[in-house]
């Protein structure tokens, strides 16, 4: 097992998961995961996930994804899903259980640092679960030695911000009206740290993981009516951490900025946006 270097690693994700940020997707999950569901699909076809594999499901958050997994692989397989946040956990569990899908289990634990059985999975499969590391190349080497030889990582990740309109409407949105924190380390732990493909590589090849592919990939987001889109969009995309510091006066003004620019969309004929990610798939 890979030495850490921290004695606390991702103890801010584990938080931030765990409070407002894991709040609020608790509360839309239903809705977010309809939109990100192709994306995933996406990752597990590329993997050829099929009956009787064993699949771990990285931050996997309310568990849709674990559980169209569990369909996958049949009765002959196994999906341990695990996700930081006990929050999305709890209900990723409940999820499970009116399923009634036997070939399934929850780790409220962090990929990072588990202590998974060498070699005991086909496939790590990740939804935009899996850029939140503090220790990246250490997180990736865990991960590998869970895979057994012949087996597959296959992940879905956000590319820069500019490159989606469902990031860029709602910030522009804000900046009408708050003073928005200045951008950190691109590379820091987050939804975009995994925004160039060549740094995607780099951990993955210094991970020890071989046959390394990136492909651009873009699925239609939205389809909702404008205020449920609009508020979706504030709560669950990048202005997710700074809701609980503003008034509500303050966030009312940013939704209607952000409905107004949905709704000049709709006049056009777009009732979607699209967007794009990257799709990452690689060898042990």
């Amino acid at each position: 097992m890979t030495q850490m270097a921290s004695t606390n690693p991702n103890a801010n994700q584990q938080k931030e998961w765990n409070n407002g940020t894991g709040r609020r997707w608790l509360e839309r999950h239903e809705a977010v995961d309809r939109q990100l569901a192709p994306f995933g699909r996406r990752a597990m076809d590329r993997a050829d996930i099929g009956a009787g594999q064993r699949v771990l499901d990285v931050g996997c958050g309310c568990g849709e994804t674990t559980l169209e997994l569990a369909r996958r692989v049949g009765a002959g397989g196994f999906v341990t899903g695990i996700d930081i946040s006990r929050l999305l956990i709890e209900r990723a569990r409940q999820l499970a259980g009116e399923s009634r899908l036997a070939n399934i289990r929850f780790e409220e634990a962090d990929a990072q640092t588990f202590p998974f059985p060498p070699q005991s999975f086909d496939v790590v499969f990740s939804r935009f679960g899996i850029m939140f590391f503090d220790e990246p190349d250490a997180a990736f080497a865990n991960l590998r030695a869970a895979l057994r030889p012949g087996g597959r990582l296959s992940f879905v990740c956000w590319p820069a911000p500019r490159e989606n309109q469902f990031i860029t409407i709602p910030v522009a949105a804000a900046t009408r009206h708050i003073t928005l924190p200045e951008p950190g380390d691109p590379d820091a732990p987050g939804p975009f740290a995994f925004a160039e493909p060549e740094r995607v590589r780099s951990i993955l090849s210094r991970a020890g993981f071989s046959d390394i592919e990136t492909e651009r990939v873009i699925e239609k987001v939205g389809g909702g009516t404008l205020d449920e889109t609009a508020n979706q969009l504030a709560e669950v995309g990048p202005l997710s951490s700074i809701l609980d510091s503003i008034d509500d006066q303050t966030r009312r003004a940013i939704v209607a900025d952000i409905r107004a620019a949905l709704a000049g969309l709709a006049s056009q004929g777009r009732d979607s946006l699209d967007a794009v990610s990257w799709l990452v798939s690689a060898a042990p």
